[in-house]
């Protein structure tokens, strides 16, 4: 049984999320691999002084993540958002069923794997647009500003009907209230822009209406009294941030790791095989698991998980990471291998909660990356591995910036 119990922030604590190596960033921290080994959970410190139980075992993650005694209330227990801000209207993601599964319901069918794929051509464009114009100004770029954000960015907008002219405006916003050393005032008035944006946007839908989601759920949800305009607008806001900003990562990241395994890259580069693709693409979410700090959850009652009993109220921080590098799941986790079966990965999460735009990331994914080895097959690093800015200390893992030549 695990002793670390001190519920006031113990400074003898770890801190949670751990470090990452500068040297090999791409390697999970060494306590990862500690704590799942471990006797139990492990009790953490977060960076604003409160503590939490943290997850890491394959098993434990996908019990935490099904159990109905656990919830992802956040209004319920504002504790749960270490982030600061709290939100008064709360999003689907923040709810417990039935609620839950009520708005959920409303959203399913404009991301199933037959509209998605719908999309596919639509996709395939913007991708090419987006090397097009990286490619006319030189031999070099930032992959990130130049491609990995801006692409998933484009389509997220033109589904949920955002102006896209308006993209740096809600990227500045959602890099505030993803990032763990600003104050919590920050990520407040972060999160109050982007909302005031949205609902300016439902007003002007209302109005005006047109061919996306948005205007879909005031059509069909809002006019019937099943939604109010302030909860199209958060949800839309929460789709908006998860639709470009972990797509944007895992380009970035995603480029990066096949670059750092180049017999790997040339099999994606290479293959006209679809389901190959699509493995590789699965295998580099498992081996990835950019949400490195994203899931959170509270227990509804006292109950065991892992050997360690919870007590009602506590914080669990749920590590999609550790879990999907777990050599109980599978062997020799911690290597990336694109031609093995990666069933049962839990990057998306797991339970009622995975997450809704999975599908369209699916999509975007298996078009960019063999699309930018294909058309650039000289892509390079442009700068050694430690010199590249990773987004370390983020809810979500990834690069600031990617340096490339070809």
């Amino acid at each position: 049984m695990n002793t670390a119990t001190d519920p006031t922030g113990n400074l003898d604590l770890p801190a949670y999320p751990a470090a990452r190596s500068a040297r090999c960033p791409l390697d999970l921290p060494a306590e990862y691999e500690q704590w799942r080994l471990g006797d139990g959970l492990q009790k953490v410190r977060l960076w604003n002084g409160e503590t939490a139980w943290v997850v890491t075992r394959h098993e434990d993650v996908k019990l935490v993540l099904s159990d109905q005694r656990i919830s992802a209330d956040t209004i319920r227990y504002p504790r749960m958002h270490p982030g600061g801000e709290q939100q008064q209207v709360p999003a689907f993601p923040r709810m417990d069923d039935p609620e839950h599964a009520r708005i959920r319901l409303m959203l399913t069918k404009d991301f199933t794997v037959k509209r998605m794929e719908a999309m596919r051509p639509q996709v395939r464009a913007m991708v090419d647009r987006f090397i097009d114009e990286m490619t006319a100004k030189g031999d070099s770029a930032d992959l990130v500003a130049s491609f990995a954000l801006p692409m998933p960015s484009l389509v997220i907008s033109l589904l949920l009907g955002v102006p896209y002219e308006d993209h740096e405006f809600f990227q500045k916003h959602s890099i505030t209230i993803n990032q763990p050393d600003v104050t919590p005032q920050e990520k407040s008035h972060a999160s109050a822009e982007l909302f005031g944006f949205l609902m300016e946007l439902v007003q002007r839908k209302q109005r005006e209406p047109g061919d996306d989601l948005i205007s879909r759920l005031i059509a069909e949800r809002v006019e019937t009294g099943e939604l109010k305009p302030e909860e199209v607008a958060m949800n839309g806001l929460v789709l908006l941030i998860a639709g470009h900003e972990t797509t944007a990562n895992m380009i970035g990241l995603g480029t990066l790791t096949l670059l750092e395994h180049p017999e790997q890259a040339a099999l994606v580069r290479d293959s006209d095989d679809p389901k190959v693709v699509a493995n590789a693409i699965e295998e580099l979410l498992r081996y990835l698991s950019i949400a490195q700090d994203m899931i959170w959850r509270a227990a509804h009652e006292d109950l065991v998980i892992g050997g360690q009993e919870v007590k009602a109220g506590d914080i669990i921080a749920v590590n999609l990471p550790a879990a999907n590098h777990d050599p109980s799941f599978m062997d020799d986790a911690g290597s990336l291998d694109i031609t093995r079966s990666t069933r049962g990965h839990i990057a998306f999460g797991y339970g009622i909660h995975q997450c809704l735009g999975q599908n369209l990331a699916r999509v975007e994914l298996t078009e960019a990356l063999p699309r930018l080895l294909r058309r650039l097959p000289g892509l390079r690093l442009a700068a050694p591995l430690e010199e590249i800015p990773f987004r370390g200390t983020m809810a979500a893992f990834g690069v600031h910036e990617l340096p490339v030549t070809w």
